[in-house]
């Protein structure tokens, strides 16, 4: 998973992003709520962890605007502010657990697990859709301004993460967890070969590109 944690202590970060390393998962720790609130927004996540106390923005308010703009990233509040209304507060705006500090690190990474295989409502479509790029999840069938795409399970499966995050930029790494099941870097050419083979696809028969490269991070999909 991908995890962004957002946490202004630095020793309780350093804490957190060691064990979520440990345990295989990637963690991006940002100590401002803004720039929280960016990262959430343009990069594709797993779940996000959120302190309530942090700098320029406080948790609560990051996260009722990452649900603001549509993002239905899993988010668990983990913070010292611990009472009865507090944790429903942090629920109404937009969190889907909570935990109070301190903490044990095994309960944490339980809850991020348990909140990871929750069905997220964007998983529940059965078709997707960008521009005239459309998906049928069901017949496992592409098809763009009506004419049928013939892809391997490889490229279906590649186009298919750039579609569910649309116009949001999606790494190398994550792109080889999702697709490959791959939690280390091969030292190959293999995500830059099938996207090179969408784009022949998806891309080149047609006016308008979807699929672009983001130098140095990796690629989105977008009209």
């Amino acid at each position: 998973m991908r995890i962004l944690v957002v946490e202004d202590d630095l020793k309780t970060s350093q804490y957190i992003a060691k064990g979520l390393s440990e345990a295989g998962h990637i963690c991006d720790v940002l100590a401002d709520g803004h720039d929280a609130l960016f990262a959430a927004t343009r990069d594709a996540y797993d779940v996000i962890v959120a302190d309530r106390m942090v700098p320029s923005l406080d948790g609560l308010s990051m996260i009722k605007a990452v649900r603001a703009a549509g993002v239905r990233t899993p988010a668990i509040f983990l913070t010292s502010i611990g009472g009865v209304d507090d944790r429903v507060e942090g629920l109404e705006a937009g969190g889907d657990d909570y935990l109070v500090k301190p903490f044990a690190f095994s309960e944490l990474l339980a809850r991020i697990n348990a909140l990871n295989r929750r069905p997220a409502a964007q998983e529940q479509k059965t078709t997707l859709r960008v521009a005239d790029l459309e998906m049928d999840l069901i017949m496992r069938r592409v098809t763009r301004h009506g004419q049928t795409i013939d892809l391997q399970p490889r490229e279906f499966g590649l186009l298919e993460v750039l579609m569910r995050g649309e116009g949001r930029v999606i790494t190398r790494t994550m792109l080889l967890e999702r697709v490959w099941d791959l939690h280390f870097d091969p030292k190959t050419s293999v995500v830059e070969t099938h996207i090179s083979r969408l784009r022949t696809k998806i891309d080149k028969p047609f006016e308008a590109q979807l699929i672009h490269t983001v130098r140095h991070t990796g690629y989105t999909l977008h009209a």
